[in-house]
């Protein structure tokens, strides 16, 4: 019986990496009937067609934009600014909260400080990265970056806080200090929190990138939006929400949904239920 409880979890933990074709299904399911609904009120005719374009407008209007290559390039330009912002923003905030554990009186300031940067709204900094840095991709991923380190930064410093003392004085005991008890000790004890917090860098991250890009932008995802509403392209407009939603939808369910999980199952976090 010992055996049998024993090698329960491990077949529990590695199901879940395989495809959640139920999770899959309710998906598809879903956007089917979306799909038929904004269909139905386009026949309905509430709203002229260049309001509210059908499914096959906004289908075809994805494909001028992958052959005249806005699509392709938006995304490139869009994604290569996610990348540096995010990784900036990670870096940036884990430093800040290693400091803020160092010194105690910067991590009691930076934590009161951090709650109401945190709820500073993104767009909010777009004219103040314009006239500081400039109008181009740097004050772009500034913005980002300004949006978004804070999380990191109180994850990073609410996790290693919440290491129980008892782990880091037997490390201590046994010789580990310095770099070898962060990377032994510290960091796996404090990683379920800085899991969390890059989740939360990755959300705040995309939604100041794509607010950026709509006012700084003349190449990019939120570059397509300003023009749809400029040149009154609700097809396009439509179609840049959807690759908009798809990639948030994607990254979030792909990679971060399933580092949270893994870690989760190696904590014994993950209870046996459907």
């Amino acid at each position: 019986m010992r055996r049998g409880s024993r090698l329960e979890p491990q077949s529990k933990t590695a199901s879940s990496g395989r495809v959640d074709w139920k999770g899959t299904f309710d998906i598809i399911v879903g956007l089917a009937v979306f799909v038929i609904a904004w269909q139905l009120v386009f026949w309905a005719g509430f709203y002229p067609s260049y309001l509210l374009p059908s499914p096959a407008i906004v289908l075809n209007r994805f494909v001028q934009m992958g052959e005249n290559g806005q699509l392709g390039s938006g995304l490139a330009v869009t994604l290569g600014r996610l990348l540096a912002g995010f990784s900036i923003a990670v870096c940036l905030g884990m430093g800040l909260g290693l400091a803020m554990v160092s010194f105690v009186r910067f991590g009691r300031a930076m934590n009161s400080f951090s709650v109401g940067l945190q709820s500073f709204p993104s767009i909010a900094w777009v004219p103040f990265a314009i006239l500081l840095v400039g109008l181009n991709d740097f004050g772009i991923v500034f913005v980002m970056v300004i949006s978004s380190v804070f999380s990191m930064m109180v994850s990073t410093y609410a996790g290693i806080r919440n290491i129980p003392p008892i782990y880091i004085k037997a490390a201590k005991n046994m010789g580990a200090t310095g770099a070898s008890l962060f990377t032994t000790v510290m960091l796996p004890a404090s990683l379920p929190s800085l899991v969390t917090g890059l989740r939360q860098v990755w959300s705040f991250a995309w939604h100041a990138l794509i607010g950026a890009e709509i006012l700084m932008a003349t190449v990019g995802l939120g570059a397509l939006l300003e023009f749809g509403a400029e040149f009154v392209r609700m097809d396009q407009i439509i179609a840049s929400m959807i690759t908009i939603f798809v990639i948030g939808l994607v990254t979030d369910r792909l990679i971060f949904s399933r580092l949270e999980e893994r870690v989760r199952a190696k904590r014994g976090l993950v209870q046996g239920h459907v």
